[in-house]
Order: structure tokens, then C-alpha cells, then sequence
């Protein structure tokens, strides 16, 4: 059988995995390396180092400066996308006739180019890009940053179509995938979910006395669902809550600093993050948008007890079951009473193992990603 090469372009330096987009990409990399994948690797990089761990994933790594600023914000492409573009990129893409996957839309520039025909391009989706930034849009109190995420979305808007170009999509929910597929009628949509840090469970028995919300805290989205949870549930309330991520804003840093039942931990490291998961007594996870797959839920199956989420949080997911829903503040607070009040049983690991083991499969999904890229069905 002759090698399986693959160009994987990414939009981030892939290492450390500690945010959402990239935790996907990492794994994918270890995944299709430990399938016999040989992996050329182009990543743009901007405020994270370069990592010699991609070294011993990939045949090649090659890093391209973002080029960021004013002068890509004002071109007719999304500020994303049209930051990631680099003459030696397409390059190196051009040496060879491998395939190539584009990692989210912010990849893209170069998936229409010409000197790129015949070529099979996979585009992996992560997000609707333009759904994600009116959400942010919407929840936006600074009119700058409103004005930037409102014209972000109608540009990503139109260049989505530039997708007709890929191959293939590859996409993290059953949501987003009917999305993609009502809009490009005649492209295939596939369905394959995000690749993750989990190969076992690590669940403790027992009780938690506090609940955990955890997620990259400068990312819009993030603390915005923080401050709810704070302002809605806990404040005033005899519970403990624990809010960990990367790059806290001060303002949820001074809104947290009100109340004494609450409790910030900033930029802890994988080791303490995976702990204060596995400690809680409920893992509380909440979002405002429905688009993509949110890692920290996968992470929260795999480590931690009670996982209680709004409807937005399992959409397209298919994990609603593993999961305590609720609606609303006063629902939400009914809920997470009720369960201070339960130990978790060790039964449930059994059943998510079960779940978890068919589409969320490290293992499986890189053979299965395999198959489409490089297998007879194409």
C-alpha cells in the first residue's frame, strides 16, 4: 500500500490544545499519526510559539506570520480569512498533488485558486462563521466591537460560498451539518465530530461540593455565559461556583471579586483544569448559539459527574442524554439544587462509555476520515 500524505492547514498553531478549534486539530494530528497518516503541516501563527511536538506528528512543519491589521480588516474578504494568506503557503501546497484539508473558513483563502484545480480539498468545518458572530453581534454591549462582529458576519455570509469549491465538508454537528447541506445542495455534507483528549474516563465516585463553568473566559461567548451564571444563579445562592479558563476580562474578573461564593481560578494549566472537572459536583455549561461542537462538554463526559446544560449546548450533538437539561435561570437553579443533593452513580459512566465509544471515537473517526479522503468511495 503505498503512503497516505495529507497538507493539513491550520489556522493556529495547534499546540498547547487549550481552546476549542485547535484541541480538534491536535488530536486529529495524534489520531490520523498513529493511523500512518504522513501529515504536512502549515499553521499561522500569531501569539503562539512554534512546538516540536508537531515534529513527531508530522512529516513537515512549515509557519506563516498572520498578517493582521487594518489593512487586511478593510479588504472585501472576512478579516479571518483574508489575515490568513501567504504566497509561500500556496507554494508548498503546489509541490505535490496531495490532498489537502482546510481547517475552519478561516483557512480558506486559497480553496478557489486556480493553480489548486483538480486538487481534493476538505474543508472542516468547526463553526457556521457567520451564525457564530452575529450571536456575538447580538450580545455585544461596545459599539466598536459591535460594529466589527455585524460586519464580520455579513461578510462571512457571502464568502460561505466559496465552499463549493471543497471536495468534501467535513462537519462537527448534526445541526450544522443540514445547514450545510440545504445550502450546497449538491456537495457532500459529512457528518464526523470533533477529536478530543479523551481515550478513557477518569469520573470520580462520590460528591462535589461546588459546580464548575470552564472555557477560554476572553472569548466573547465564553464570558458572557459566565456572567449569566453568576448573575442569574449563584449570586446570592448558598452554592459554589468555580470559573476557570484562559485570559479571564477584568470585568469578569471584578464581577466575580462581588461575591464570595464564587471563585476564579485563571489560566490553570491542563493538569488542574482535568481536577477541578473530575472534583465538581456538576459541571454547569451554558451558550447562547448552537452552532459547532463545544469541546468542554466532551471533556466534562469524559472526567467529570453531573453535566447540566441549556438546550443550545447539546443541539446537533446527540448527547442530550447524557446530560441534565434545563431551560431558563429558575430552571436551571431547580436543577442544580436537586443535584447537591444526589452522589453520582458510577452506572452512568457505563452508559456514556457506551454513547460516546460509536461517534466520538478518537480512533474510529480518524479511520473513518481515512476512507473518505484516500478510500475507493471517493
Amino acid at each position: 500500500m503505498s503512503d497516505k500524505h495529507l497538507h493539513i492547514v491550520s489556522f493556529d498553531v495547534p499546540f498547547p490544545p487549550n481552546y476549542g478549534g485547535v484541541i480538534d486539530v491536535f488530536y486529529k494530528l495524534k489520531a490520523l499519526k498513529n493511523a500512518g497518516v504522513k501529515i504536512h503541516l502549515h499553521c499561522f501563527k500569531y501569539g503562539r510559539e512554534e512546538a516540536s511536538i508537531l515534529n513527531e506528528l508530522c512529516e513537515e512543519v512549515f509557519y506563516y506570520p498572520r498578517k493582521t491589521g487594518v489593512l487586511s480588516a478593510m479588504m472585501k474578504k472576512p478579516y479571518i480569512v483574508q489575515s490568513r494568506r501567504s504566497v509561500e503557503l500556496l507554494d508548498n501546497l503546489c509541490k505535490d498533488r496531495y490532498p489537502i484539508l482546510f481547517e475552519g473558513l478561516h483557512s480558506c483563502y486559497y480553496i478557489n485558486h486556480k493553480r489548486l484545480n483538480g486538487r481534493r480539498k476538505i474543508y472542516r468545518e468547526s463553526n457556521i462563521e457567520h451564525h457564530y458572530y452575529f450571536h456575538l453581534f447580538k450580545g455585544e454591549k461596545n459599539l466598536f466591537k459591535k460594529f466589527y462582529f455585524i460586519s464580520a458576519s455579513l461578510k462571512l455570509l457571502l464568502y460561505q460560498k466559496i465552499l463549493k469549491h471543497a471536495t468534501m465538508m467535513l462537519v462537527v454537528s448534526k445541526t450544522d451539518a443540514e445547514y450545510l447541506q440545504e445550502r450546497f445542495k449538491t456537495s457532500r455534507v459529512i457528518y464526523l465530530p470533533s477529536f478530543h483528549p479523551n481515550d478513557e474516563f477518569s469520573v470520580l465516585p462520590g460528591r462535589g461540593d461546588y459546580a464548575l463553568y470552564h472555557g477560554k473566559l476572553s472569548v466573547t461567548e465564553n464570558y458572557q455565559a459566565a456572567e449569566y451564571l453568576i448573575t442569574k444563579l449563584f449570586a446570592g445562592s448558598n452554592h459554589q461556583l468555580s470559573v476557570a479558563g484562559l485570559e479571564p476580562p477584568d470585568h469578569l474578573q471584578n464581577l466575580i471579586k462581588l461575591h464570595s461564593n464564587i471563585k476564579l481560578i485563571a489560566n490553570p494549566d491542563d493538569k488542574t483544569m482535568f481536577g477541578l472537572i473530575q472534583n465538581a459536583q456538576v459541571n454547569i455549561l451554558v451558550t447562547f448559539q448552537e452552532t459547532g461542537l463545544k469541546l468542554k462538554l466532551l471533556n466534562t463526559l469524559f472526567k467529570g459527574r453531573f453535566c447540566l446544560v441549556n438546550r443550545a449546548m447539546v443541539a446537533g450533538t446527540g448527547l442530550e442524554s447524557l446530560c441534565e437539561i434545563a431551560e431558563g435561570a429558575t430552571a436551571l437553579q431547580e436543577k442544580l439544587a436537586e443535584l447537591f443533593t444526589k452522589d453520582f452513580d458510577m452506572s452512568e459512566v457505563n452508559r456514556r462509555r457506551e454513547m460516546l465509544a460509536g461517534n466520538y471515537s478518537n480512533t474510529s473517526n480518524a479511520e473513518k476520515l481515512i476512507s473518505l479522503i484516500f478510500g475507493t468511495e471517493n
